[in-house]
């Protein structure tokens, strides 16, 4: 076994909840009375913590509309929008193989809030699987490397034993600044022209690709 520590980044990588994302965003924007968002732009940002993903979408906007922009995005998520986030297939079971082999840890560090998190943990009951995790609001927004930090320090794991999986530059840059193995996926937000640029040790092109190289690994 390569890794003794395989951490995954969530939207777009494991659960394809980007059709939401990009839904609520806009609506939200709407109503904080800001210009129309494209949906090229939202999936652009798809990965940072909130605030960070507000202030790129959206230069110059005030702190008072950039509130109430990040209020009627939560709104829209957790209440009033009702598109489906299945996990992409293959995923569960992908990632339930992987937690049954000996040794072997699993970490999700992820723009979403810890609050998000925790409530999809509960929903789809997929928080056992994972070891621990991070996110954006507990710690500092990608690409800082902050989050795969603590949860190396939090599992005693040396970076040279760990690698991250995710579909964004973000999530592969995090990785790079210290020097850790990172792996992206194509089926996400991010090109694939994009993710190489990030010098990674794989590029899968589906969930099969992508676990039956970790498994493999």
């Amino acid at each position: 076994m390569r890794y003794e520590l395989i951490i995954f980044d969530w939207d777009g990588t494991l659960m394809n909840s980007v059709p939401k994302i990009v839904a609520c965003m806009q609506a939200a924007a709407r109503e904080a009375e800001w210009e129309e968002l494209e949906v090229g732009a939202i999936e652009n940002i798809i990965g940072l913590g909130l605030p960070e993903a507000i202030a790129t979408l959206c230069p110059g906007i005030d702190p008072a509309r950039a509130e109430t922009l990040r209020q009627r995005y939560s709104h829209h998520f957790v209440v009033e929008n009702t598109t489906p986030m299945p996990f992409f297939d293959g995923a569960l079971n992908g990632l339930s193989r992987l937690r049954a082999r000996p040794g072997q840890r699993l970490a999700v560090a992820t723009g979403k809030s810890r609050r998000g998190l925790d409530r999809i943990f509960r929903e789809t009951d997929s928080g056992a699987l994972f070891h621990a995790s991070r996110t954006a609001d507990e710690t500092r927004s990608k690409p800082h490397p902050q989050m795969l930090e603590e949860l190396l320090a939090e599992l005693e794991v040396d970076v040279s034993n760990a690698v991250m999986v995710g579909d964004t530059e973000y999530d592969l840059e995090m990785a790079r600044a210290i020097g850790m193995d990172r792996v992206g996926v194509t089926y996400g937000v991010h090109t694939p022209a994009r993710l190489r640029q990030s010098d990674p040790r794989w590029v899968a092109h589906s969930v099969a690709d992508l676990f039956s190289w970790l498994e493999s690994a």
